[in-house]
């Protein structure tokens, strides 16, 4: 079920300068970067690029969203990490992403580890965001 403004805690305002080939910088100045599209697409790849910062945000939320199953489960993921994999690539609309998320988690077992990061998938505020949308894979 979506959210209503009444239920927002928090907003994040970032604002794009010349697109993919510009800049990006939030509001309040703690991030502010150059961004320039991959070689692999043609640009200079001097810059990060917006793939790369949906990487960064998928992983990281996704990280929370394994902490707080982990809990509710009673299990130890200190020490454990989160990457995700953005792919973009042309589709019959343009252009579409594709996501892998991988996570490493020392402190359980394989059987243990996959099931947190399949419960994760389902509370992660990103991967609920994403669900029906784009292809995530988990593993």
């Amino acid at each position: 079920m979506p959210i209503t403004e009444s239920d927002v805690l928090y907003t994040a305002v970032a604002t794009a300068e010349n697109g993919r080939d510009g800049r990006v910088a939030t509001d309040d100045g703690r991030l502010d970067v150059v961004v320039n599209p991959p070689v692999e697409m043609g640009g200079s790849g001097a810059g990060t690029n917006p793939e790369q910062l949906f990487a960064a945000g998928y992983s990281a939320c996704f990280q929370g969203a394994l902490a707080v199953v982990a809990r509710q489960e009673g299990a130890d993921v200190s020490g454990s990490t989160v990457t995700a994999r953005v792919g973009i690539g042309r589709n019959d609309e343009g252009f579409g992403l594709i996501v892998r998320i991988s996570a490493d988690i020392p402190g359980v077992d394989a059987e243990t580890a996959a099931a947190l990061v399949k419960k994760a998938h389902e509370v992660c505020p990103y991967s609920r965001a994403t669900r029906g949308n784009i292809t995530v894979t988990l593993g």
